[in-house]
């Protein structure tokens, strides 16, 4: 059966690089990386936020569409409200597929220090406009409230399962991942 798994986490956690190395070992598996998809409309630069609601009905069509096929949905976003998560979960069902959390996490403190130290990323141009966003929401207070509103969020999603995503420790935290997934499948359905 397919699955939609969404990789849930703090902006700067290492959502992206997670799915990126998971496509590569899955082949017809979609990384619907939402922030790319967002690149993709015309005026995202000057309009980030706008052109994420633009996005949002053309992902869920993805999310959706692509299991459809037989093939797994890998989606790296941030996700700090419930009716989001819920609306993702939804197209997942509807499309015959299972839907996987999977949340990377470190301590609040950790996760704003990491999404500070980023850089610019040639193959992510949206890290400079996210970076602008968070500036302009208040800063440190901004990300502090959206780790916030994540743990709040994991608190109601008692099947979301935690991976402690530790710096520098890429093919660490992949591997949890995958583990997390194995473990998910190979428990009895309730």
């Amino acid at each position: 059966m397919p699955r939609l798994i969404h990789l849930n986490g703090p902006p700067g956690i290492g959502k992206s690089t997670i799915a990126e190395l998971y496509v590569d070992d899955h082949p017809g598996t979609l990384n619907l990386d939402i922030d790319q998809v967002r690149s993709l409309v015309g005026g995202w630069r000057d309009n980030f936020e706008g052109a994420g609601e633009l996005v949002r009905p053309i992902a869920l069509a993805m999310a959706n569409t692509h299991p459809r096929a037989g093939y797994d949905v890998f989606m790296p976003q941030y996700l700090g409200r419930l009716s989001e998560i819920e609306r993702f979960e939804t197209a997942a069902v509807t499309s015959g597929a299972e839907f996987r959390e999977i949340v990377l996490m470190d301590t609040k403190e950790r996760s704003v220090d990491r999404f500070s130290a980023r850089g610019d990323d040639a193959e992510r141009p949206w890290r400079r406009q996210v970076q602008e966003i968070v500036n302009l929401s208040g800063g440190v207070r901004h990300l502090e409230e959206m780790h916030d509103r994540l743990s709040e969020v994991l608190r109601s999603r008692p099947t979301a399962i935690v991976v402690q995503s530790e710096v520098g420790e890429i093919q660490g935290t992949y591997n949890q991942v995958l583990e997390a997934l194995e473990d998910e499948q190979s428990a009895p359905t309730p």
